[in-house]
Parts: C-alpha cells; sequence; structure tokens
C-alpha cells in the first residue's frame, strides 16, 4: 500500500501519510470499502487482519472480510 489515493477512492486528497496510524487506517477502509481487485490485491493480508476491529466497517463488510480472513488463514495452518 502506498500512499497515492486513486480518485474513485477518495476525490478530496491525493496522497496520505501512512506514517499516521489514524491516516493509514483510514486509507485502508476506504480501500476495503471503495478499491478495485488491483487495489485489494497491493493490501497486506496481515495488517488488514489486525487492524480489522479497528476499521469501523458497516457490519456486512466487517463479516465478509473477517470470515474471508478467518478462512485464508484456516488454509495456511497445517
Amino acid at each position: 500500500m502506498d500512499g497515492n489515493i486513486p480518485r474513485y477512492i477518495q476525490w478530496s486528497a491525493e496522497r496520505v501519510d501512512l506514517n499516521d496510524p489514524f491516516q493509514r487506517r483510514w486509507l485502508l477502509r476506504q480501500i476495503l470499502m471503495h478499491g478495485r481487485a488491483e487495489d485489494i490485491r497491493k493490501l497486506d493480508m496481515g495488517e488488514v487482519s489486525r487492524e480489522l476491529d479497528n476499521l469501523q466497517l458497516p457490519a456486512d463488510l466487517y463479516r465478509l472480510w473477517n470470515t474471508f480472513l478467518e478462512t485464508r488463514h484456516d488454509r495456511r495452518t497445517p
């Protein structure tokens, strides 16, 4: 994830400071809510998993990501 923001995700800013935890979580939330497949592929799923509870996603989107991350984790655990 880099600090450049496509217009379809955020139209009022072109960059965010990824060293600022608030801005980093904000961008992560925006990508999970509005990103395209190519945006989501760039995410660190470990970071998504760690931050998911802090992102204040809509309930249905939270459940979707939580289920995906749990399933992904289960497949990797021997």
